[in-house]
């Protein structure tokens, strides 16, 4: 070994390190500056020792031409998306970006096939007979075709559905859950059979399956599941990494999956766990899984309060709890929501947010938004925290939140959201809801909060609403 292939691979070490610490930094909203730091700093590493390995293996001109066009080309267009996307638009960005991770798995697999297994004669082929490797080569590329393929088309869904392209109302196939198991059935024995006689019809048929099995599994999940969905794809991606690693002999690919599918999976296991839903369950594109209607029922007449009313409730309120969820992000509310805040508290109000698990499309999307706003960490709780407060809160302010707030979770059973956690709103002694219409969640269910004697809501865009509170908020400070 060359001390530039020594150098490279001791370089590799170094990434792997500095990627475990942007783990570790991104899990607390203090140190997320951090762990965002250390992994573009192990992502520089790593490619800049990729591309010295690659030079001490002696690539050929045309190597380096397509290995420098195609860095050029992809970051261009990640400057060019991270500079226009909005947080509102991440779900989905990073749902598409999990895609591209299968689609790479999926063609180093193929890649992988046609240098050695494609070509029986050759010289890689040979080797790896003699070593007795073939068949465990032959098992690396139908596993990394297989979970590449599924990430592509479900990650595809995922983005089509967090857009919304297509419905996020799951799609109910007759026998749906015969089929999942059913391809994966079909999937085991195909393995075995191209392990042992590794035929091209083979992995093209594993390939097919896959991609239909992706597409379906997203699309067999409701709205409600999108932000575990969004997890899971993210470990899945990691997965197809590391199945990549593999095949390319690649040890830092190997390290760098196994950690995005591992704390992908763990992060799944959590927001299942936050919202009562079984983890196979989701997985397995909602397997098991037989949800009550929606329903149209008749709450009754739902009350309404202008902005006015709204600050005149805050003013002579002892304690507020915000709650805020996706209508807030597609608002762009969060500054407005951070100057009454301090107003607030100027006036010795007891101010404080309620963060659900799954608040928007995206783990942490609200943590993210309040914190690029400047509200103080301490006063942001998760809904374990502060779900127990609520009895003795003035007022609770809704803003964009719906399916996070529905007391149908918890009364009734036949709701396809029945038994998950949700923040109980309805318990403080008065609640504003900010809404545009009376229009259902993204899981497609009524809310009866919107009715109760305790709730009235204040229609309109969140940040015009939030807007026209704080200065109605600043005309009686100056009376």
């Amino acid at each position: 070994m060359s001390i530039l292939e020594t150098t490279a691979t001791a370089a590799y070490v170094v990434a792997a390190i500095l990627f475990i610490l942007a783990l570790a930094g991104l899990s607390k909203h203090e140190t997320s500056k951090a762990g965002n730091t250390f992994g573009i700093a192990g992502m520089a590493v790593a490619l800049i020792a990729t591309i010295a390995l690659a030079f001490a293996r002696h690539i050929e001109p045309l190597g380096v031409a397509l290995l420098f066009g195609a860095m050029a080309i992809g970051a261009a267009i990640g400057l060019w998306r991270a500079k226009i996307v909005e947080m509102t638009g991440m779900p989905e960005l990073i749902a598409l970006l999990h895609s591209f991770v299968g689609l790479a798995a999926v063609l180093v697999g193929w890649n992988g096939y046609l240098h050695v297994e494609g070509d029986p004669t050759g010289s890689e082929a040979a080797t790896l007979a003699g070593e007795g490797m073939l068949g465990i080569h032959s098992a690396e590329v139908i596993i990394g075709v297989f979970i590449g393929a599924v990430t592509f088309t479900g990650s595809i869904v995922a983005n089509l559905k967090l857009s919304a392209r297509i419905k996020s109302a799951p799609m109910m196939l007759p026998g749906k859950n015969f089929l999942n198991v059913g391809a994966l059935v079909v999937f085991f024995a195909m393995t075995v059979w191209f392990v042992i006689d590794p035929q091209l019809w083979v992995l093209v048929v594993v390939t097919v399956l896959a991609l239909l099995l992706g597409w379906h599994l997203v699309a067999s999940i409701g709205g409600g599941d999108m932000p575990v969905v969004v997890s899971m794809l993210n470990s899945y991606s990691g997965w197809a990494a590391a199945a990549s690693g593999f095949l390319l002999g690649n040890d830092l690919l190997i390290i760098t999956g196994a950690l995005v599918g591992s704390s992908g999976a763990y992060l799944s296991y959590i927001m299942c766990k936050a919202m009562n839903r079984s983890f196979i369950s989701v997985i397995a594109g909602g397997f098991g899984i037989e949800a009550g209607p929606a329903g149209d029922k008749d709450y009754g007449d739902y009350r309404e309060i202008d902005a006015e009313g709204a600050a005149e409730l805050l003013a002579s309120a002892h304690s507020v709890i915000i709650t805020p969820g996706y209508g807030m992000a597609v608002a762009q509310a969060q500054y407005g929501v951070a100057e009454l805040t301090r107003k607030l508290r100027e006036r010795g109000i007891d101010v404080r947010f309620g963060i659900h698990p799954v608040a928007g499309r995206l783990p942490g999307h609200m943590n993210v938004l309040l914190a690029e706003a400047k509200v103080p960490y301490d006063i942001v709780l998760e809904m374990d925290e502060i779900n127990d407060d609520f009895e003795n809160t003035d007022v609770v302010l809704v803003i964009g939140a719906n399916d996070t707030v529905n007391p149908a979770a918890a009364e009734d059973p036949s709701s396809p959201i029945a038994g998950m956690p949700v923040l109980q709103v309805w318990n403080a002694a008065n609640v504003i809801v900010f809404k545009r219409s009376m229009a259902s969640g993204y899981a497609g269910v009524q809310n009866p909060l919107f009715y109760r004697e305790n709730t009235q809501m204040l229609f309109g865009d969140a940040k015009d609403r939030v807007d026209a509170i704080n200065a109605a908020l600043s005309v009686t400070e100056k009376v």
